[in-house]
């Protein structure tokens, strides 16, 4: 691994455009760089903090949104004396996004009263009433030909389907397949399936309990739908019957059946090492430091601490839940698993997942191994370094870009053409 130097940042805001050619980091004002050079190719000054930064998808415009003062200010990478300033006013912002076609800016006001949809294109604005304050209550089809809405009117719940072309509810039609979920987090345990039209395809209930969903996520394929529960276990629905085709559990007890693999001798110093399916070590270019790695005699016990139930929010359940790129296999997060959907292919324990602390572990999985370091940079930094809080991936796979408290750096990796 290589690093940069340090650059300056606020709130963590930095992030990679889609195509992959500019990253962007932003304090009062808004800095374009090239990711390969990280020399500037724009500098925007805004009219206040920013709040929120997000690419549009084709990487064109930059939209900034201020919800102190209600405002979003979107600026042109082609045209750098273009911008765009909407003002919100006394009603408010507490939220601004991009629609898929990146022409279009979706901002909430305060209180959830309303979405107002400005165009790029012809100043056309539009409202959407009722959308309901939840987490993740908007949501876009993944050809962002439509947008799904969580509404609450007359105290009900309700799930409208928008076309994205002129922002019109859908009207009733036999020839759209695609499919979205809804599902309740803290009430009870239930996931309903809809098919565009309004049509009820399928209803999972996997028990009957007071607390209900923990996580949802779909398959990039669409074939498949993970469900994370409050009972430690992952249930994978197919999409052609929407039963429950697996199930995967969390023991804290491992036998012969998994493949396990612990971290042993490793210096309280940083590592950076890359790790295959047999013991390998290998110093990074900064740190002279080296990490080992053992399999370990099954049955394995892993150390677990039991929550209270009965308590407000308990920390139990699989909490978050991602699939690779080809849908074949699936990580979850209680102890961090790789699973195929045949089998459990193999875990990696390491200390820092068993207790909760404030280092950043970093894990770059791959079919043949994973490379391991702790993101923490002594060596960087005008003050003698900067601790990771949290890190992206650069869309290449080549680099990561590392964010700490008000600085960031880029850790480009060392990689084999070949292996590319």
């Amino acid at each position: 691994m290589n690093f940069s130097e340090v650059f300056k940042q606020s709130n963590q805001l930095c992030k990679v455009s889609p195509n992959g050619n500019t990253v962007t980091c932003v304090q009062y004002r808004l800095v374009v760089r090239d990711v390969s050079t990280l020399q500037i190719l724009q500098l925007y000054t805004c009219l206040d903090q920013i709040s929120h930064m997000e690419w549009s998808s084709d990487s064109l415009f930059i939209l900034c949104a201020m919800y102190k003062r209600g405002l979003v200010q979107v600026w042109s990478l082609e045209q750098p004396e273009w911008h765009c300033k909407i003002d919100e006013g006394s009603i408010g912002l507490v939220s601004s996004r991009w629609s898929p076609d990146g022409r279009h800016i979706l901002n909430t006001t305060e209180f959830h009263l309303r979405i107002t949809v400005w165009s790029l294109c012809t100043k056309a604005v539009s409202y959407i009433k009722y959308p309901k304050a939840c987490q993740k209550g908007i949501d876009f089809s993944r050809d962002g030909r439509y947008m799904a809405l969580a509404e609450r009117r007359d105290c009900k719940d309700y799930v409208s389907i928008f076309v994205c072309d002129d922002w019109h509810l859908l009207r009733v039609s036999r020839t759209l397949t695609c499919v979205f979920s809804v599902w309740w987090v803290a009430l009870n345990y239930k996931v309903l399936l809809y098919s565009l039209d309004g049509r009820l395809l399928s209803t999972y209930c996997a028990y009957e309990w007071s607390l209900g969903v923990k996580s949802v996520s779909w398959s990039p394929s669409s074939q498949f739908l993970a469900i994370g529960s409050y009972d430690e276990k992952v249930r994978i629905l197919n999409h052609i019957t929407w039963k429950k085709i697996v199930q995967f559990e969390h023991p804290a007890a491992l036998d012969n059946t998994k493949t396990v693999y612990k971290e042993v001798e490793r210096r309280p110093a940083v590592v950076s090492d890359e790790l295959s399916l047999h013991d390998v070590t290998m110093g990074s270019t900064l740190f002279n430091t080296q990490s080992k790695y053992e399999i370990c005699t099954l049955p394995v016990q892993i150390p677990a601490v039991k929550p209270d139930p009965d308590r407000a929010n308990p920390k139990i359940g699989v909490s978050v839940m991602a699939f690779s790129s080809d849908s074949r296999y699936l990580a979850t997060k209680n102890v961090m698993h790789l699973i195929d959907f045949l089998i459990l292919f193999f875990l990696l324990i390491l200390q820092h997942f068993e207790t909760e602390t404030q280092d950043l572990a970093g894990l770059e999985w791959s079919p043949n191994g994973c490379v391991f370091s702790d993101l923490f940079i002594p060596l960087l930094g005008p003050s003698g370094g900067f601790q990771v809080q949290s890190l992206n991936w650069h869309c290449s796979g080549d680099s990561v870009i590392l964010l700490g408290k008000e600085q960031l750096c880029l850790c480009y990796m060392d990689t084999d053409p070949e292996e590319k």
